[in-house]
């Protein structure tokens, strides 16, 4: 499918996914960033040479400069130049901050702008097979990098990656490390069974810990962007302050055709069957003790409990947003068939944009001074989820009623 250039409907999955080494998370040498444009997606991976403290350092300063640099459309030469201006008063870094960096750039238009220098290629899949990415090398202060220009399309997947990846299992389980060949094909077969770029970048990088014996002897980032379409969904909880309003925030809820809706709350469910003259149907499968069944109206694609469930959904997000995914459990968790975990999917994997749709009337028993703070206000509750998001990278709107 081609990107439709005016509304620039493509949008890009990013995600990563890290190892340190010997699990110091406070001094790892490898950084990636994440910055958003009003059209397109920048993802900047650095790995820092030296000392932990002093690689810590120079990933971080690289991470920041090249985003800043790429962020304002400068080529790779000009990055080269304002980054040792600005790398002047650190002493060895002119040299030191450019080890092992990629940088990616890509628009809503499908225009890709990918730099390297030093670091294990990026893996590029399109159609289930490995592409190869052309050599446009060009020499700036002595150093070869290299610059590439291209079109992406929906389905596309850029794995960009540092070299723990291809050192994982040296002396151990492999003698010379995970060659970047095997890498990539490897990368290629789980392309075919993952849905996101979290699952694809944290599969690569949970069979690194697994060559490294899940003792990592070096820090290890895979991050991923896979091209996929808009994808909006919306979500209503609560029932509105003025009981007259619900017709119009059933109607702003259902406006678009192509987004996912969720219904958190028995009230909220009980007024959009109502509204739309659905009837709605729970089921009584408890899946988990701890989050209540969830129900089911025609033309909804998820109708569940509300503030128990949304307060779980929360702690998922929580758990992704603070990297946390390295963990089996986690997508074990994600998986499950109950509703707290049904919408932290739908968030993480298949959303690029939330919409939700917020009643402001009071609940009495969300007011009792007995429950856990989580429990209380449902704006309180949206505020935190909508945060969270936000980190995410997922742009989050709130409507309240």
């Amino acid at each position: 499918m081609k990107a439709r250039f005016g509304r620039w409907e493509l949008r890009i999955d990013v995600a990563y996914k890290s190892l340190n080494e010997n699990f110091q998370r406070s001094s790892a040498a490898t950084r990636w960033r994440s910055y958003k444009t009003a059209d397109s997606d920048i993802l900047i991976l650095a790995d820092g040479i030296g000392q932990r403290r002093k690689a810590n350092i120079l990933s971080t300063l690289t991470s920041k400069i090249l985003g800043t640099m790429i962020f304002e459309r400068s080529d790779a030469g000009r990055v080269r130049g304002h980054h040792c201006a600005d790398a002047a008063g650190v002493p060895g870094a002119a040299c030191g901050l450019f080890h092992v960096s990629a940088s990616c750039r890509c628009s809503r238009t499908g225009k890709t702008y990918l730099v390297e220098f030093d670091n294990p290629g990026c893996i590029f899949i399109r159609d289930g097979k490995l592409v190869p990415i052309p050599k446009n090398l060009r020499t700036i202060e002595g150093k070869q990098i290299n610059e590439y220009r291209f079109q992406v399309k929906r389905g596309d997947a850029l794995i960009l990656m540092s070299d723990g990846t291809v050192h994982a299992g040296v002396g151990q389980l492999l003698n010379f490390g995970w060659q970047w060949e095997d890498i990539a094909a490897y990368a290629v077969k789980q392309y075919a069974v993952t849905v996101s770029a979290i699952r694809l970048a944290a599969s690569i990088c949970q069979a690194c810990d697994e060559l490294y014996m899940m003792r990592p002897g070096d820090d290890t980032t895979v991050a991923c962007m896979r091209i996929i379409d808009k994808k909006s969904v919306h979500l209503m909880t609560g029932p509105a302050s003025n009981p007259e309003d619900d017709q119009k925030m059933v109607a702003n809820f259902m406006s678009d055709a192509e987004a996912k809706t969720v219904v958190c709350g028995g009230t909220s469910a009980t007024i959009v069957s109502r509204v739309l003259n659905r009837p709605m149907d729970v089921s009584l499968d408890y899946s988990d003790p701890e989050i209540p069944p969830i129900a089911y109206i025609n033309g909804i694609d998820l109708v569940t409990e509300g503030v128990l469930t949304l307060n779980r959904v929360l702690q998922l997000l929580r758990r992704f947003v603070q990297n946390e995914t390295v963990a089996e459990d986690f997508f074990e968790e994600l998986d499950k068939p109950n509703g707290a975990s049904m919408i932290a999917r739908m968030i993480i994997e298949d959303c690029t944009e939330l919409h939700m749709y917020v009643g402001k009337a009071i609940n009495s028993a969300y007011q009792n001074p007995d429950l856990p703070f989580d429990l209380g206000i449902r704006q309180n509750l949206v505020d935190q989820l909508k945060k969270t998001i936000e980190e995410m990278g997922k742009p989050v709107t709130v409507t309240y009623y």
